[in-house]
């Protein structure tokens, strides 16, 4: 039995919040471990001068993390699961996901003002294609600008370059305490949020038996099943942080709801699907519904985008 777990996280803020959370919810069930945060700087962390989309790599935020699990140098690490790709590297597989916070985008305007009310021509900024896409299928009028950087960062430059507003994910801003700036928690059917959003994963090496049994503790089913949707869809559909895809699985007496578009990058085409099963179908239901969007007009779409990306 190891005395001492060591844990990769990226070193933001938000990261080493939501490491400690899964951390002190380990301690509490192991009292005689100890328990080590080891942090890192990912490739994403690294490259804030460039839009996520023209970077192309999936594993932005993962990497370094992985290989420092693969040279066993830490035991596990701490991911939003928004941030792991589908494909996971050979040796390494998901060990827990914990219950989802609230999955939705929000909307932080000095003016006070929703997105319905905003000025015409409004400045946004966000550094997401799947939010660019879905606002503008809405407000084609908007200006979204590119907004990179850590929570605190973006924050800052709301101000500094003087935006009509910027838009999170609305659970990254209440874990950081900042719930009350919040002006719109915006609307799933406006907004679908990205694959995995507001739910954390622990991911382990795959043979590593005592760390896989510790960490299943923090398994929430509900979020498991809506995850594993959401992510064999955007594994069936090939995509990432290059490509506009919105997905939310919601689960309500053993029964899946999974609703999913995909929209060109000026929100001028899109297709919004949904189905609905039961839990234990979470995988194929996921295949599915990719499969009902790519022939409803979902494949023309993703290859304009992948042009338009220069992939």
């Amino acid at each position: 039995m190891r005395k001492q777990i060591v844990v990769g996280t990226r070193e933001s803020a938000l990261a080493m919040w939501q490491t400690n959370w899964v951390v002190e919810k380990l301690k509490m069930r192991y009292p005689d471990r100890d328990f080590k945060i080891v942090k890192m700087k990912t490739q994403g962390d690294k490259i804030l001068d460039v839009a996520l989309a023209k970077i192309g790599d999936k594993g932005l935020f993962t990497k370094e993390l992985e290989l420092a699990m693969l040279d066993n140098k830490i035991d596990f690490a701490v991911h939003s699961m928004k941030d792991l790709p589908t494909k996971l590297p050979d040796g390494l597989t998901i060990g827990a996901i914990c219950r989802r916070e609230n999955p939705a985008d929000v909307l932080i305007s000095p003016s006070g003002k929703k997105i319905n009310e905003l000025p015409q021509g409004a400045r946004i900024g966000t550094s997401s294609l799947r939010r660019c896409a879905q606002l503008l299928k809405y407000r084609p009028d908007l200006n979204l600008e590119s907004l990179r950087g850590n929570l605190n960062t973006r924050m800052k430059k709301l101000h500094s370059q003087r935006l009509d507003g910027i838009i999170l994910a609305a659970a990254g801003v209440t874990r950081m305490g900042w719930a009350d700036h919040i002006t719109q928690y915006i609307p799933f059917d406006i907004c679908l949020p990205a694959v995995g959003q507001g739910a954390l994963g622990v991911e382990i090496r795959e043979d590593d038996e005592e760390i896989k049994k510790m960490v299943k503790t923090l398994e929430d089913k509900d979020t498991s099943w809506a995850i594993t949707a959401e992510r064999a869809l955007m594994r069936t559909l090939e995509g990432g942080c290059q490509v506009p895809i919105g997905a939310l699985g919601q689960v309500k007496e053993n029964r899946l709801h999974l609703e999913a578009a995909v929209v060109s990058l000026d929100g001028s085409k899109s297709v919004r699907l949904d189905i609905e099963g039961s839990v234990e179908e979470a995988e194929e239901l996921g295949i599915k519904l990719a499969n009902r969007l790519l022939e409803n007009g979902g494949a023309e779409i993703l290859e304009q985008v992948r042009k338009e990306n220069g992939e």
